[in-house]
Protein backbone atom coordinates (compact mmCIF):
# COMPACT_ATOMS: atom_id res chain seq x y z
CA UNK A 1 0.00 0.00 0.00
CA UNK A 2 1.21 3.79 -0.25
CA UNK A 3 0.09 5.55 2.57
CA UNK A 4 0.11 9.03 1.88
CA UNK A 5 0.01 11.66 4.84
CA UNK A 6 -0.61 15.58 5.02
CA UNK A 7 0.86 17.29 9.00
CA UNK A 8 -0.33 20.84 9.37
CA UNK A 9 0.41 21.23 13.08
CA UNK A 10 3.14 20.77 15.62
CA UNK A 11 1.17 19.33 18.71
CA UNK A 12 3.96 17.20 20.08
CA UNK A 13 1.85 13.72 20.93
CA UNK A 14 -0.55 13.68 17.77
CA UNK A 15 2.93 14.67 15.45
CA UNK A 16 4.70 11.60 17.76
CA UNK A 17 1.57 9.25 16.96
CA UNK A 18 1.50 10.38 13.37
CA UNK A 19 4.88 9.28 12.79
CA UNK A 20 4.44 5.94 14.65
CA UNK A 21 1.73 4.85 12.85
CA UNK A 22 4.00 5.97 9.24
CA UNK A 23 6.94 3.64 10.80
CA UNK A 24 4.78 1.03 11.86
CA UNK A 25 3.47 1.18 8.22
CA UNK A 26 7.07 0.60 6.66
CA UNK A 27 7.38 -2.20 8.61
CA UNK A 28 4.72 -3.91 7.53
CA UNK A 29 6.09 -3.07 3.88
CA UNK A 30 4.38 0.24 3.06
CA UNK A 31 5.45 2.89 0.90
CA UNK A 32 5.12 6.36 3.43
CA UNK A 33 5.51 9.65 1.82
CA UNK A 34 4.47 12.71 4.60
CA UNK A 35 4.28 16.29 3.02
CA UNK A 36 4.22 18.88 5.73
CA UNK A 37 2.11 21.92 5.13
CA UNK A 38 1.20 24.98 7.37
CA UNK A 39 2.80 25.02 10.95
CA UNK A 40 3.78 21.18 9.95
CA UNK A 41 7.19 22.43 8.03
CA UNK A 42 7.93 23.15 11.78
CA UNK A 43 8.22 19.27 12.94
CA UNK A 44 11.79 19.23 13.08
CA UNK A 45 11.53 22.20 15.57
CA UNK A 46 9.37 20.23 18.22
CA UNK A 47 10.83 20.10 21.53
CA UNK A 48 8.88 18.33 23.93
CA UNK A 49 10.56 15.80 26.69
CA UNK A 50 7.80 13.22 26.73
CA UNK A 51 7.71 13.10 22.83
CA UNK A 52 10.67 13.25 20.68
CA UNK A 53 9.42 13.86 17.60
CA UNK A 54 12.66 14.39 16.01
CA UNK A 55 14.37 10.81 16.92
CA UNK A 56 10.50 9.39 15.49
CA UNK A 57 10.94 11.25 12.65
CA UNK A 58 14.49 10.12 11.98
CA UNK A 59 13.34 6.10 12.25
CA UNK A 60 10.71 6.78 9.66
CA UNK A 61 13.44 8.50 7.54
CA UNK A 62 16.00 5.23 8.03
CA UNK A 63 13.11 3.09 7.71
CA UNK A 64 12.94 4.46 3.92
CA UNK A 65 9.68 6.89 4.79
CA UNK A 66 10.15 10.47 2.51
CA UNK A 67 9.19 13.58 3.82
CA UNK A 68 8.26 16.32 1.77
CA UNK A 69 7.90 20.08 2.69
CA UNK A 70 5.79 22.98 1.24
CA UNK A 71 8.21 25.44 0.10
CA UNK A 72 5.98 28.65 0.29
CA UNK A 73 5.44 27.86 3.99
CA UNK A 74 9.50 27.11 4.81
CA UNK A 75 9.91 30.94 2.59
CA UNK A 76 6.97 32.38 5.12
CA UNK A 77 9.08 31.16 7.99
CA UNK A 78 12.57 32.18 6.38
CA UNK A 79 13.92 28.38 5.93
CA UNK A 80 15.98 26.84 3.46
CA UNK A 81 14.56 23.57 4.58
CA UNK A 82 16.01 20.64 6.03
CA UNK A 83 16.62 16.55 6.50
CA UNK A 84 13.06 16.39 7.51
CA UNK A 85 11.81 19.24 6.16
CA UNK A 86 13.07 19.24 2.24
CA UNK A 87 11.75 21.78 0.34
CA UNK A 88 9.05 20.38 -1.98
CA UNK A 89 6.60 22.19 -3.92
CA UNK A 90 2.08 22.24 -4.54
CA UNK A 91 3.03 19.29 -7.50
CA UNK A 92 4.73 16.87 -5.02
CA UNK A 93 2.24 17.43 -2.58
CA UNK A 94 -0.71 16.73 -5.70
CA UNK A 95 1.51 13.72 -6.79
CA UNK A 96 1.48 12.31 -3.48
CA UNK A 97 -2.35 12.87 -3.10
CA UNK A 98 -3.03 11.20 -6.82
CA UNK A 99 -0.34 8.06 -6.04
CA UNK A 100 -1.63 7.49 -2.51
CA UNK A 101 -3.97 4.45 -1.80
CA UNK A 102 -4.60 6.29 1.50
CA UNK A 103 -4.36 9.51 2.96
CA UNK A 104 -4.18 10.62 6.65
CA UNK A 105 -4.28 14.08 7.34
CA UNK A 106 -3.07 15.43 10.90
Amino acid sequence: MKLGMIITQTEPETIFNALRLALYSLEQGDNVCIFLSGKGVEIDQIEDPKFNVKAQAQKVLDAGGQFQACGTCLKLRNSDGSEICPLSTLKDHYEIVRDSDRIVTI
